[in-house]
C-alpha cells in the first residue's frame, strides 16, 4: 500500500466557521489581482508597442519590472508584516497598488510605464506575505487549512491563466491602460472586508530590521536576472557576466550573513530539507514554464493568427478551468498516492504540452494551442497544490512563516525567469532569424528587427507586397523561435519531474534543529 501523502491530517478541534471562510474569499482577492498582474500585460503587449514604441529590453522590461521587485521585497515585507502587523501591512499594501495602478494607466512613455510597474511590485510585496500569513492564522484546523492552501494556490495559478482573459475583454472595449484599473474594483471591497473579518496577526517576538540584508538579496537578485536578460537579448559579453559573477557572489554574502544572525531575514537553513528543497525548485521552474508558455502564445495569437484581444484570451480558458479543477481534485487523491509518484507525473504532462508546440511550432492552429495550454495547465494545477503542501508541512511550526515566503518567491522569481529567460531566448531568435527584405528602409528594418509586433505595425504601414514581405519573414523568425522555447520550455518540465522523484520523500530528520 502507498504511504499516505502529508495533505491528510488529524483534525484539530478549532475548526473555521462561516466567517473564516468568508474571510478567504476576501484573502484570494490581492492573491488573484497580483497574479493577474504577472500576466495580464501579455496580451496588452501588441497595443503597448504601438502607442509607446518600446525596444524589445524596453518591452521585457516592461514585463519584469513588477516582477523582479516584488520577488525582491517578499521576505523583506514579510519580516515588516511580523514586525508590525500582518493585516496592517496588506491594507497599506493595497491602497498603494490601487493608486499606483490608476496612474500606470496615464503612462506616456515606456520609462513611466516601467516606473508604475516598479512602484506596483513595491506595493504588491506587501500583498502576498500578508495573506498567506493571515490565512495561517484564520484556519486553526489542520486540514481545514490545508484546503484553504490548496484554494489559495489554484487561485495564484488562476490568477497567471485569467491575466490574458481579463486583458483581451479590457483591451476589446478600452485602451491598452484599461488592464491596469481592474486593481480598483478587486481592492476596495478586500479594503472594507478585511478589516470587518480578518483579525490581526504579528510576531509577538520579531527579529530586528536588517537593512544590509535587504540590500544584499535586492543587489543579488538584480544582477542575476539582468545577466540572464542581456545574455537572451545580446548574448554573452564581458558585462553580462560581470551582472552574473557581482549577482551570485552578492547572493553568497547574503547567505552568510542570514547563517550568521541569530533571527535572519531568510532562514536559509530550511533548505537543509531535500524535500522543501524539491518542492520549492518544483515552483520555480514550473512557474517559469507557465509564464514561459503566456509570453509567446499570446503574440502567437493575436498577431500571427490575427485573433482580437477576447477571442484569444478565450483560446485560453479551458487551460485556465482545467488548472484550477486539478489543483483541487488532486487533493484527496494525494492522501493515498505518494508526491514522488503525482508531482513528477503532473510535470511531464506539462512537458508533453510544450513538445505538442515544438514538434509544429508553423501550425497555425488554435485546437493545437487550446489543447497544449489544457495540459500545461492541468499538470501545473496539481503538481503545484501538492509542492505547496510540502513546503509548509516540512517548516517547523514557528518556521512556517518563512516557509511560506520562500514559496512566495519562488513564484515571483519564477514569473521573472519565466519572461527573461524564455522571452528573451525568443526574442534572440527572432532577431538572428529575421530576413527582412532589402528594399525595406532602414529605420523600418530597425523597428521591425526589435519585436513581432514592430514587425507588424511597419507591415502595415508601409503596406502592399513589401509589407507582406515584412510579416511573412516575421512570422516565420517568431516560429522558429516558439520552437526553440518550447522545447527548453519541456526540457524544463522534465527537469522538475526529475527533482521532484529524487526528492519528495520524507526526511528522517528535521529542517531545523534549532
Amino acid at each position: 500500500m502507498s504511504r499516505p501523502s502529508r495533505l491528510s491530517n488529524v483534525a484539530s478541534p478549532e475548526r473555521a466557521g462561516a466567517k473564516e471562510w468568508i474571510a478567504l474569499a476576501a484573502l484570494m482577492l490581492p492573491v488573484l489581482l497580483v497574479s493577474v498582474d504577472n500576466t495580464v500585460l501579455s496580451f496588452a503587449l501588441p497595443q503597448i508597442a504601438e502607442a509607446l514604441q518600446p525596444s524589445a529590453t524596453e518591452q521585457l522590461w516592461i514585463i519584469d519590472a513588477y516582477p523582479l521587485v516584488l520577488a525582491g521585497l517578499l521576505v523583506t515585507m514579510g519580516s515588516m508584516g511580523d514586525r508590525f502587523g500582518r493585516r496592517k501591512l496588506l491594507l497599506i499594501g493595497a491602497t498603494g497598488f490601487a493608486v499606483i495602478s490608476v496612474l500606470a494607466t496615464f503612462s506616456e512613455t515606456a520609462f513611466q510605464l516601467i516606473l508604475a510597474r516598479a512602484f506596483l511590485g513595491f506595493f504588491g510585496a506587501m500583498l502576498m506575505p500578508s495573506t498567506m500569513s493571515l490565512l495561517r492564522s484564520t484556519f486553526r484546523d489542520r486540514e481545514q487549512r490545508r484546503l484553504a492552501i490548496a484554494i489559495w494556490a489554484s487561485g495564484f495559478a488562476a490568477g497567471s491563466a485569467m491575466g490574458p482573459l481579463v486583458g483581451g475583454l479590457l483591451l476589446a472595449n478600452f485602451p491598452w491602460g484599461s488592464v491596469f484599473l481592474i486593481a480598483v474594483p478587486v481592492l476596495v471591497p478586500m479594503l472594507i472586508l478585511v478589516p470587518l473579518l480578518v483579525r490581526e496577526s504579528r510576531d509577538p517576538n520579531p527579529g530586528p530590521i536588517d537593512p544590509l540584508s535587504i540590500l544584499l538579496s535586492m543587489v543579488a537578485m538584480f544582477g542575476v536576472v539582468y545577466a540572464i536578460k542581456h545574455f537572451a537579448s545580446e548574448g554573452f559579453d564581458v558585462l553580462g557576466v560581470a551582472f552574473l559573477v557581482a549577482g551570485l557572489a552578492v547572493g553568497y554574502l547574503f547567505v552568510r550573513r542570514q547563517l550568521r544572525r541569530p533571527i535572519p531575514l531568510l532562514e536559509v537553513r530550511l533548505f537543509k530539507n531535500g524535500m522543501f528543497s524539491g518542492a520549492i525548485l518544483v515552483n520555480l521552474l514550473s512557474v517559469i514554464a507557465l509564464v514561459g508558455f503566456l509570453f509567446f502564445v499570446s503574440q502567437h495569437l493575436q498577431i500571427v493568427l490575427g485573433l482580437d484581444p477576447v477571442a484569444a484570451g478565450l483560446v485560453l480558458l479551458p487551460g485556465m478551468i482545467i488548472m484550477i479543477v486539478f489543483g483541487l481534485a488532486i487533493v484527496p487523491i494525494a492522501r493515498r498516492v505518494p508526491p514522488t509518484i503525482l508531482v513528477p507525473i503532473g510535470l511531464l504532462v506539462s512537458a508533453a504540452a510544450y513538445l505538442l508546440i515544438a514538434v509544429a511550432p508553423s501550425d497555425p492552429s488554435v485546437g493545437r494551442m487550446m489543447l497544449a495550454f489544457a495540459m500545461l495547465g492541468a499538470g501545473i494545477g496539481a503538481a503545484e497544490t501538492i509542492s505547496n503542501d510540502l513546503i509548509l508541512a516540512e517548516a517547523p511550526a514557528n518556521k512556517a512563516g518563512a516557509a511560506s515566503a520562500l514559496s512566495e518567491t519562488a513564484y515571483e522569481v519564477g514569473a521573472v525567469l519565466g519572461t527573461a529567460l524564455l522571452g528573451g531566448i525568443l526574442t534572440a531568435n527572432y532577431r538572428s532569424e529575421l530576413k527582412l527584405p532589402s528594399a525595406l528602409s532602414p529605420a523600418d528594418g530597425a523597428i521591425a528587427s526589435e519585436t513581432l509586433a514592430g514587425a507588424h505595425n511597419v507591415s502595415e504601414r508601409v503596406g502592399g507586397s513589401l509589407g507582406d514581405e515584412v510579416m511573412a519573414a516575421a512570422t516565420h523568425a517568431f516560429e522558429s523561435g516558439v520552437g526553440l522555447t518550447s522545447m527548453l520550455g519541456a526540457i524544463l518540465m522534465v527537469a522538475a519531474a526529475v527533482v521532484a522523484w529524487r526528492t519528495l520523500r520524507p526526511q528522517a530528520e528535521p529542517v531545523l534543529t534549532k
